[in-house]
């Protein structure tokens, strides 16, 4: 099973409350300082408990995602990614990470806003590739495990899945113990900011 269409998400902790509208100034900044890789931004704020903010790319758009009540960064990947399953859980990753660092660093919400680094939610975006079900997860099982592996630092770490045919495939991952960005992003041969 060849993986493709990864979205992961990263989970906010907010020292401050932060308006998901203050999301529209940042990612409009974003693409003015793009040189065209961002396109356009979506509101979805009106909607409850739903994908928030994008942030519109040929490659993959940015969420700052409500889904499930639960406000976070979502980096969904468009389009075709070369190499295996692991090589590409390790890039959207380190994508996504990248991004809720330099988000952490905006200075409308940099006091305010942080991302966990002990918790992740990987999903595909293909319901025909990957249908959400237990055979899907025991194929892909073993990538998932190691690429946690190399993210968490081969600290301990659980997944769980809940089969559901009318929802997306998702895995989620959580350690037990706290994880910063920097080493997070380190952990999957990426430059730490601080490093």
């Amino acid at each position: 099973m060849e993986l493709q269409k990864i979205n992961v998400k990263f989970f906010a902790v907010e020292k401050e409350p932060v308006p998901l509208t203050a999301f529209i100034d940042i990612f409009h900044s974003w693409i003015q300082a793009s040189d065209g890789i961002y396109h356009d931004v979506a509101d979805y704020s009106h909607m409850e408990s739903g994908p928030g903010i994008v942030l519109v790319a040929h490659d993959a758009n940015l969420h700052i995602d409500e889904t499930g009540g639960r406000r976070g960064l979502l980096y969904d990947q468009k389009v075709p990614m070369p190499g295996t399953n692991q090589e590409k859980l390790c890039a959207v990753l380190r994508a996504a990470l990248e991004n809720c660092w330099r988000l952490e660093e905006e200075p409308a919400v940099r006091e305010k806003l942080k991302f966990a680094g002990d918790e992740v939610l990987i999903s595909v975006n293909d319901r025909l590739l990957v249908p959400n079900t237990s055979e899907s997860f025991q194929l892909l099982k073993p990538d998932v495990e190691a690429v946690a592996g190399r993210l968490f630092n081969r600290t301990s770490f659980a997944l769980s899945y809940k089969e559901d045919s009318r929802r997306r495939f998702s895995i989620a991952v959580r350690t037990f113990e706290p994880f910063d960005l920097d080493k997070l992003i380190a952990n999957l041969g990426g430059k730490a900011k601080n490093g």
